[in-house]
């Protein structure tokens, strides 16, 4: 799958998620996607819910942002470094963030970045739409 096969099917369910959630308020919104009740109500939103298994091993971590709308990529590739194609990278350059890099490409590695996943971070850009709020990164 690529990553913009992944990104349109992602943004399918969570607008689907986000239609039942029509009449309640944003705070209400943001508590529906915390990670324990979305592994209840949600089960087929993220493939690790059927091991209830976190992406990131936080006590909060709230799934709203699952795919970060600081994540740049391309699937043809965005440039090349060094003989390597780069297919995506953190815009914000994040300190958490790192790089995974084979013989011929380049991934940026979001395992040890939370920033997503904080309620905080959340509420400062949150849309209900959430490709509104991806369309800062999504594909070129």
């Amino acid at each position: 799958m690529t990553y913009k096969e992944w990104f349109d099917a992602h943004a399918l369910k969570h607008a689907a998620i986000m239609k039942k959630l029509t009449s309640v308020s944003d705070a209400e919104v943001l508590k529906y996607f915390r990670f324990e009740n979305m592994v209840i109500h949600e089960p087929n939103f993220c493939l690790l819910y059927a091991d209830n298994t976190k992406c990131h091993e936080i006590d909060e971590l709230n799934c709203y942002w699952c795919a970060c709308p600081y994540f740049r990529f391309n699937d043809q590739g965005l440039e090349i470094i060094e003989d390597k194609t780069l297919y995506s990278t953190c815009s914000i350059h994040s300190k958490e963030g790192a790089q995974f890099i084979s013989d011929q490409s380049i991934h940026q590695d979001c395992t040890g970045c939370l920033i997503p996943h904080h309620e905080k971070i959340l509420k400062k850009e949150f849309n209900r739409d959430w490709r509104i709020t991806m369309e800062k990164a999504p594909y070129k």
